[in-house]
C-alpha cells in the first residue's frame, strides 16, 4: 500500500470495519457545527464549573458521534488531557472511554500532533486494556510524530496490557486496530509478544468469518505500510513469527487468513517469506483435508474440534476467492471442495436439520446475506482453476463428492418439499435460493471435468464413467434449473456423447428411480400423490428427455423393465410438458430400427402399442397431449410392419374415440362445427390425425380406415362435413403418391356422394316421409361428382 493510501485510512478500525464481506456499520447520528462548538465550550467551562456526569458524558458522545468530521486541534487535545486527570473523569467508567477516542481522533486526524502531549496521554494508559486504550497505545507507536524512545514505551506497555488481559480481549474493529497500528510500528521491540496475543485472542472452536476477514486486511494494510516505509526486516519478524513454527494455542483460521492477507501484499522482493507463508497455508489445508474426510463433509460433527475445522474451511474459501498468490496444492483444492459443498451450499445438514427442527428462515436468510454464499461465484471459479493443476487422484476424489452431494440434495429436498410445503414456504423458498446456487456451480465443476476428461488422453471406459456420473447428477439437480445455461447445453451435448454404447445406457436407465420409488412418500406420508411431487417430476422428466438420444441402444429387456412402466406413468401427468416428453419416449423407441430383426424388439413395440393407445386416449382430451399423442401415432404407423394387428386396432380405438367426441360436442352443441373453422377443438384435432392417416398407413390399413372414416363422416351435420371434405380434396389434390391416389380419388368420389344422399335424405324426411324411396340416382346431384373430380 503506498504511503498515499496508508495516509487515507484515517481511522484503521472504520476501514476494517468497511471491508468487502463485513456486516454494514450503521451510520452514526450526525450533530450540527453549532452542537459541536456547544461541546467543546461546555467541556472547557466544566474545568471551572463541574456538571453533572451524565451532561459531560453527553457532550462527549456528541463529539465521538461526529468523529470522521471532527477538527481536535492541539488545545482540544490539552483540554481532553486535563478532563482525564481530574478527578471526576478518571472515576467515570462512562466518560474515560470516550476522552480516549477523542484523543485517538487528536492523534489521527493532526498532521503534526505535539509530543509532549503524547507522551502525556501514555500516563493514562498504563493500568488500561479497553478498547479504546489498546487502540491509542497502538496508534502513538504509529504515529510518525513520537519518538522512538516513545514508541518503543507503547509498545511495551501494549504488549503487558495483552499479556494481563489475556482471555478477555474481544475481537472488535479498535481491538484489532491496535494491533495493526503496533505490528506496522518503525519499531522492531516486542513484536512477538503481540503477535501471540493477537493469534491468541480465539480459542478452540471460537471466531467467526467477519473475524478472519479482518484479520485478512489487517495483514494485508499492514504489510503493505511496512513495505511502503522500507521496513522489511519487521515483515521477516512477522513471517518468522507467525508461519515459521505455529503454536497450539492459535486458532488455525486466524493463521490461515493472516497468511493470505499477507501474500496479498508480499513483492516478489520476498521469495523466502512468501515460501515460508505458503509451505503454512498447505501444512493447515492438508490437516484440514485429513480430519474433515474421516467425518464427512456436511460439517455434520459438532464439539470445538469440527467447529474449528467448519470455520477453517470458510476462511480457506473466502482467502482463496481474495487472492491469486497461493499456488496450486492438492489439500487446498479438496477443502475448497469441502467448502462449498459442506459451509458455502450446506444443504444435506440443513435438510437434516429441517427433520428436526433446528432451523428457521432467519437461519436462511443470514446465510443467504453472508459473505460466504455472497463469495459462491468466486470460490467455484477458484475450484475450477485449482481442478485443471491438481492430480488425477485428487481430481477424482473431488469429482466423487460433487456427484454425492448432488445425490444428498436430490433425496433432501425431496424430502422436505413433502414434509413443509404448504406449511413452510418461507423456508422452503430460501432452501432453493441456496440449491439454485449450487446447481450453477456443479454445471460449471462439471464443465471443466468434460473439457479435461471427455478426450482421447483417457480410456473410453474412463470417459463412459464421468459422463454417467455428470448425468446422473444433472437429473439430481433438475428441479433447481430455472434459466436456460450454455454451458449445461454444451455439456449435457458431450456427456450424451459419451454413453452411446449398450452398457453406459443400461446403466444410465438402471440410475432412474424405480416405479415403487415413483409412486411412494419419501416420508412414509398416506396422502402423497406421485403427481405432485415436483422435485421428482423434475429428474424423471431429465431421464425422459434424455433417454430418446440413445433409445437404439438400450437392450429390449431393459427398456420393457426400466424405461415402460415410469414411461406409461407419466403419460398421464396432468403437466402437458411432462406427458409429451412420455409420447417422446415411446416415439423414439417405436421408430428406431424400423427394419430390424429382432424378434423380441419387434414384439415389444406391437405390445407396448396397445398400452399406449389404451392409456393416451383414456387421458384424452384431459390430460393427453394431442401433439404427444399424434406423434406416437404416425410414428407407430410408419414404423410397424405392414398389415400388423397393433395399427388396425390403433385405428379403430382412434376412430371409436373420435366418434364418441364428435356425438358430444354436435348433441350438445347444435352449431359446434363453427368451432372447427378457428382454433381446432379435441375433436377436431383428432378427425385431422384421422385424415393424416390416410396418407400414412400402409395399403393393406388403408381400406379400413377409409371405410371407418367414411362411416364417420357421414354421420356429422353437413357443415361439418363440408369442412372435412374441402380438407380432404385439398389433401389428396396435393398428394404425389402415384399407388394412393388413384383409390383416394374414386374414395372421395364415393364420400362425397354419400354425405349428399344423407343430407338430401334428411331434407326429404323433412318435407314429406311419401318421398322415402326414392332412387340414389334421383337424390344426387349429377354435378356432384364431376366438380369433385374437377377439384382433385
Amino acid at each position: 500500500m503506498s504511503r498515499q493510501g496508508q495516509t487515507q485510512t484515517t481511522f484503521l478500525e472504520q476501514w476494517l470495519s468497511s471491508r468487502p464481506g463485513l456486516p454494514a456499520r450503521k451510520p452514526k447520528p450526525k450533530h450540527t457545527a453549532r452542537a459541536i462548538i456547544e461541546a467543546w465550550t461546555a467541556l472547557r467551562e466544566s474545568l471551572q464549573s463541574p456538571i453533572p456526569e451524565a451532561q459531560l458524558v453527553n457532550h462527549l458522545q456528541t463529539l465521538v458521534s461526529s468523529q470522521s468530521s471532527l477538527h481536535v486541534a492541539q488545545p482540544h487535545a490539552t483540554l481532553l488531557l486535563t478532563l482525564l486527570q481530574s478527578a471526576s473523569a478518571s472515576a467515570s467508567a462512562s466518560a474515560r472511554p470516550l476522552l480516549l477516542t477523542l484523543l485517538y481522533t487528536w492523534l489521527r486526524k493532526s498532521p503534526n500532533p505535539n509530543p509532549a502531549l503524547i507522551d502525556s496521554a501514555l500516563k493514562f494508559l498504563s493500568d488500561s486494556h479497553s478498547p479504546e486504550a489498546l487502540l491509542l497505545l497502538g496508534a502513538i507507536s504509529f504515529s510518525s510524530s513520537a519518538s522512538h524512545a516513545t514508541k518503543t514505551r507503547s509498545l511495551r506497555m501494549l504488549a503487558n496490557a495483552l499479556a494481563l488481559a489475556r482471555g478477555q480481549i474481544l475481537a472488535e474493529p479498535r481491538v484489532l486496530a491496535g494491533f495493526g497500528y503496533a505490528l506496522s510500528s518503525s519499531v522492531l521491540a516486542f513484536s512477538a509478544e503481540i503477535l501471540d496475543s493477537l493469534f491468541a485472542i480465539w480459542g478452540k472452536g471460537e471466531g467467526c468469518v467477519e473475524d478472519g476477514l479482518m484479520l485478512l486486511y489487517l495483514f494485508h494494510w499492514v504489510v503493505s505500510n511496512l513495505i511502503a516505509f522500507s521496513c522489511s526486516d519487521k515483515v521477516r519478524v512477522i513471517v518468522r513469527e507467525c508461519f515459521g513454527a505455529v503454536k497450539e494455542s492459535y486458532a488455525p483460521f486466524a493463521v490461515y487468513m493472516a497468511a493470505v492477507g499477507l501474500l496479498r501484499a508480499l513483492g516478489p522482493d520476498f521469495t523466502r517469506e512468501r515460501e515460508c507463508v505458503v509451505g503454512r497455508i498447505q501444512s493447515l489445508a492438508s490437516g484440514l483435508v485429513s480430519r474433515v474426510l474421516r467425518f464427512g463433509y456436511d460439517g455434520n460433527e459438532e464439539g470445538s474440534g469440527a467447529q474449528e475445522d467448519r470455520l477453517l474451511l470458510r476462511c480457506v474459501a473466502l482467502g482463496m476467492a481474495r487472492t491469486a498468490a497461493i499456488p496450486g496444492h492438492s489439500a487446498l483444492f479438496v477443502s475448497l471442495a469441502l467448502a462449498l459443498l459442506g459451509e458455502i451450499f450446506p444443504l444435506p445438514r440443513l435438510y437434516r436439520l429441517c427433520g428436526l427442527g433446528g432451523v428457521d428462515v432467519k437461519d436462511i436468510r443470514e446465510h443467504l446475506d453472508g459473505p460466504l454464499f455472497k463469495d459462491a461465484g468466486a470460490v467455484t471459479a477458484v475450484l475450477c482453476s485449482q481442478y485443471v493443476l491438481a492430480d488425477e487422484e485428487n481430481k477424482n476424489v473431488v469429482e466423487d463428492l460433487v456427484w454425492g452431494y448432488c445425490r444428498d440434495v436430490y433425496f433432501g429436498h425431496r424430502r422436505v418439499v413433502v414434509m413443509l410445503k404448504g406449511q413452510k414456504d418461507d423456508l422452503l423458498e430460501g432452501l432453493e435460493k441456496i440449491a439454485e446456487s449450487a446447481f450453477l456451480m456443479v454445471v460449471v465443476f462439471a464443465m471443466a471435468v468434460t473439457k479435461h476428461k471427455l478426450n482421447s488422453n483417457f480410456a473410453q471406459e474412463v470417459q463412459m464413467d464421468v459422463s454417467l456420473k455428470i448425468l446422473v447428477s444433472f437429473s439430481c439437480l433438475e428441479y433447481f434449473r430455472h434459466v436456460r445455461l450454455p454451458e449445461y447445453m454444451e455439456t449435457i451435448r458431450k456427456v450424451v456423447a459419451g454413453v452411446k454404447n449398450e452398457r453406459a445406457c443400461t446403466s444410465f436407465v438402471n440410475s432412474m428411480p424405480s416405479y415403487a420409488d415413483l409412486t411412494n412418500s419419501p416420508d412414509q406420508k398416506t396422502n402423497y400423490l406421485w403427481s405432485k411431487d415436483e422435485v421428482q417430476t423434475a429428474r424423471i422428466l431429465f431421464y425422459l428427455r434424455v433417454i430418446p438420444t440413445f433409445v437404439e441402444y438400450l437392450p429390449s429387456l431393459v427398456f420393457r423393465n426400466m424405461v415402460v412402466p415410469t414411461m406409461f406413468l407419466y403419460l398421464e401427468h396432468p403437466n402437458g410438458k411432462v406427458a409429451r416428453a412420455s409420447h417422446s419416449v415411446f416415439v423414439g423407441f417405436i421408430t428406431m430400427g424400423k427394419d430390424s430383426e429382432k424378434n423380441d424388439e419387434a414384439s415389444l413395440k406391437e405390445q407396448l402399442v396397445f398400452h399406449y393407445i389404451q392409456r393416451s386416449l383414456l387421458g384424452y382430451p384431459g390430460i393427453t397431449p394431442f401433439e404427444g399423442m399424434a406423434s406416437g401415432v404416425v410414428g407407430m404407423v410408419q414404423n410397424l410392419p405392414a398389415g400388423s394387428p397393433a395399427i388396425f386396432y390403433c385405428v379403430h380405438s382412434l376412430m371409436e374415440k373420435a366418434n364418441q367426441l364428435c356425438s358430444e360436442v354436435f348433441t350438445y352443441e347444435a352449431d359446434a362445427w363453427r368451432k372447427w373453422q378457428g382454433e381446432p377443438e379435441p375433436s377436431k384435432k383428432l378427425m385431422d390425425l384421422l385424415l393424416r392417416l390416410v396418407f400414412l398407413v400402409d395399403i393393406q390399413v388403408l381400406p379400413d380406415l377409409m371405410k371407418l372414416l367414411a362411416q364417420l363422416i357421414t354421420k356429422l351435420p353437413q357443415d361439418a362435413q363440408n369442412i372435412v371434405l374441402d380438407e380432404l380434396y385439398s389433401q389428396v389434390a396435393d398428394s404425389d403418391d402415384v399407388v394412393r391416389k388413384p383409390t383416394l380419388v374414386s374414395w372421395l368420389q364415393s364420400l362425397s356422394y354419400l354425405c349428399m344422399k344423407a343430407t338430401n335424405q334428411n331434407a326429404a324426411n323433412r318435407r314429406s316421409e311419401s318421398e322415402d324411396n326414392q332412387t340414389l340416382a334421383s337424390i344426387a346431384d349429377p354435378l356432384s361428382s364431376g366438380r369433385a373430380t374437377a377439384r382433385l
